[in-house]
């Protein structure tokens, strides 16, 4: 065992510039190498490999190893074989375990002829290995473990897209999900920083003692939001069902069983567009807390994303799109008439009570044809003169009765209702009601959703008699919130598009 290994070149070094080989000549050459490893006698895929340590444990245990010191504790690791230098008699790589990289030292004295030829002649950069061995530092300072014995885990008989650099073109990458995360060690931490997050959402309303449950996610009629549902179809009963679009009928219909605190985490669908913001299935969640109102889910919201923040990046101060931004409670409250006052110049929510939304839209130079709706009209005033001004954290309260069809109307101010939304880097986040518990109020309103469905407009709330029904058997005054996942994840991480944290976007089908 040599006392000072050669300089190892480092995985960043630039590889030769080569001819392009087809795919189809990479692929029947990882055959041949194959056949050659299965012909004498190897399992090219074994069943199992025990492992003392992951690459992460290593680079942790042996962190006080200093200058070019070795250790006589034996490791065994694995990974997916990154980089291969070629020195003759040794060589230098880089496997990957997760989004951890180890470098490993592969000697033919040391190994043997048999396991060095093996390693030199009929491994390729993807494939699978078992490593055992000691651990060092080169000259270089990497902590390095020195193989006395390989065992091939998995042979990969197509290459690496990029092998050097990592996919880099978009769409590529979310198609290719499995391959980003295998050629790109940050895409790896993305998601491990999204499920801390998650877990972190969970164990604080775990905490508050909310209870965890499921619902359903084909039913009868897809309401709790306004949106156009997916159809299918059920062969066995003959019937259409709908993917659900929200989560809050079923959890609502918990707490007139006696569930006080309730909430699910999970995916919902909206036959929508497409874009940074948006995708048509997405991780929603939503919890409801009787004998609450909208205040005290604020308090709730301002803790569930504080936690997030600090699980998935350590504090409560961020960076987003180069800009600071902090999620430290208390978060900015502003009334949805005093934002339209401030940066419209004028009371928008009046106007469409006294029917001069239209007006109003024209005067702010706002597009308002007589085919939209007036709650998009509205919708579309806010995005332009109000949204871009709401970078810190800011509930937005108060919204007309019209949009907000399952909130209770407001204590002190006809034609609103309780109700805030959240924004954070000028995105909505999450949505609130003190919700509506009067079964004649609310069958009044879903019954007008109905005829504004039957007019053409295929967002409008659709009536439900289930939930009706377990209203009138009496629901006990609530608070409940909606917090989009992915987009809370997309802006805590300082990503700019929403399918950059969904680990399978929706694409269009190639082709």
């Amino acid at each position: 065992m040599a006392s000072n290994p050669p300089k190892p070149d480092g995985p960043a070094a630039s590889p030769p510039v080569q001819p392009a080989v087809p795919l189809e000549s990479i692929i029947a050459q990882r055959r041949e190498a194959l056949k050659r490893i299965t012909d004498s006698g190897i399992n090219a895929y074994p069943y199992r490999f025990e492992r003392t340590h992951s690459a992460k444990e290593i680079l942790q245990e042996f962190e006080s190893l200093t200058g070019e010191s070795h250790s006589e504790k034996v490791v065994r690791t694995a990974g997916r074989l990154l980089t291969v230098r070629d020195m003759g008699k040794s060589c230098f790589g880089h496997i990957a375990d997760g989004p951890d990289r180890l470098q490993i030292y592969v000697k033919k004295d040391v190994m043997g002829e048999p396991a060095y030829k093996l390693f030199q002649k009929d491994l390729d950069m993807g494939d699978f290995v078992g490593v055992e061995g000691t651990m060092f530092r080169t000259r270089t300072n990497e902590l390095t473990l020195r193989v006395t014995a390989l065992t091939l885990l998995a042979k990969s008989l197509r290459p690496l897209p990029e092998k050097f650099h990592g996919l880099k073109d978009v769409e590529t990458r979310y198609r290719e999900r499995e391959m980003d995360l295998a050629t790109n060690p940050d895409i790896q931490k993305l998601f491990i920083q999204r499920s801390q997050l998650i877990r972190s959402l969970r164990d604080t309303l775990h905490q508050a003692g909310f209870l965890e449950v499921e619902t359903p996610l084909l039913q009868t009629q897809a309401g709790g939001a306004a949106a156009r549902p997916f159809k299918t179809f059920h062969n066995a009963l003959q019937h259409e069902f709908f993917l659900r679009i929200a989560l809050e009928l079923h959890l609502k219909r918990l707490l007139v069983g006696g569930i006080e605190r309730v909430f699910e985490i999970g995916r919902v669908f909206r036959n929508e567009g497409v874009d940074t913001m948006h995708n048509p299935e997405f991780t929603l969640l939503e919890a409801y807390q009787a004998y609450a109102d909208y205040h005290d889910m604020m308090d709730l919201t301002e803790k569930l994303i504080l936690n997030a923040a600090m699980a998935c990046s350590g504090s409560d101060q961020l960076t987003i799109h180069e800009k600071p931004l902090s999620v430290k409670p208390p978060f900015a409250r502003a009334t949805m008439k005093e934002l339209f006052q401030k940066h419209a110049g004028t009371d928008v929510i009046g106007a469409w009570q006294t029917g001069r939304l239209r007006e109003v839209a024209k005067e702010l130079h706002v597009s308002a044809d007589e085919k939209t709706a007036d709650h998009k009209v509205f919708d579309r005033i806010f995005d332009l003169k109000v949204l871009p001004h709401l970078w810190q954290p800011t509930f937005v309260l108060d919204y007309p009765v019209e949009i907000s069809p399952l909130a209770k109307k407001h204590r002190s101010e006809p034609g609103l209702v309780e109700r805030f939304e959240l924004f954070i880097a000028g995105s909505e986040v999450a949505n609130a009601y003190s919700e509506l518990n009067d079964p004649i109020d609310q069958r009044q309103r879903m019954e007008k959703q109905a005829a504004l469905k039957k007019t053409g407009d295929e967002e409008a709330e659709m009536a439900d008699e289930s939930f009706l029904t377990a209203l009138e058997h009496g629901m006990p005054p609530a608070g409940g919130l909606g917090i989009g996942v992915d987009r809370l994840t997309m802006l805590l991480l300082g990503q700019t598009s929403m399918r950059e944290v969904i680990l399978f976007p929706l694409l269009k089908p190639e082709g």
